[in-house]
């Protein structure tokens, strides 16, 4: 197979798309033992997908044993490299304290890096922060524009955490809010504070 071939002259998207097909089995190959090794040779070259999927396994202990803290190492290199989805999971993990010490500070800066991405968990989880004031100034008006972030681009909860929120604001708030909303969509979430 042309893949394994590119991946075993060390090329990583081809290591790291490997890893997928078996852990995903696609073309009926799936080995979870085979994915893990695939992975872990793209994410030890510094492939932000491949350590991204290897977080990911070593969190839900698919393959592997459960290991929160070692899912953290590899979520933290893949983030670092500016990879949304494990800024996120690693926003969680700070946020809950899984595997690491909590810290929602930390978790409210890594959704916000996810966020501008336009990852849609991460703006919504962005927004709940706001709402609620863990690891950031509570700001209703910050909290409406990313959870209307998470919910134009399809996150459910994003619509009823939207909802719970304008009960509590006044008119002018949420006539700010979506002045601010429309300026940060329109700017692909670049211009958002």
């Amino acid at each position: 197979m042309w893949m394994e071939k590119a991946a075993n002259q060390g090329h990583v998207d081809a290591q790291n798309i490997l890893g997928n097909w078996y852990a995903y089995g696609f073309f009926h190959i799936r080995n979870d033992d085979t994915a893990i090794e695939w992975y872990l040779k793209a994410a030890e070259k510094g492939h932000a997908d491949a350590q991204n999927n290897l977080g990911n396994i070593y969190f839900a202990g698919k393959g592997l044993p459960k290991n929160e803290p070692e899912a953290a190492k590899w979520l933290r290199k893949a983030a670092n490299q500016g990879h949304a989805h494990a800024q996120n999971s690693l926003g969680l993990m700070y946020a809950n304290g899984v595997g690491i010490p909590e810290n929602d500070a930390e978790a409210a800066v890594l959704y916000h890096m996810a966020a501008v991405q336009g990852l849609r968990e991460a703006q919504g989880n962005l927004g709940y922060v706001y709402s609620t004031g863990e690891g950031v100034a509570q700001s209703d008006i910050t909290a409406y524009v990313w959870l209307s972030a998470s919910k134009i681009n399809g996150l459910r909860a994003g619509k009823s955490w939207l909802k719970k929120l304008r009960k509590r604001m006044t008119k002018q708030q949420i006539a700010d809010a979506q002045t601010l909303a429309t300026q940060c969509y329109e700017s692909d979430y670049k211009d958002c504070d």
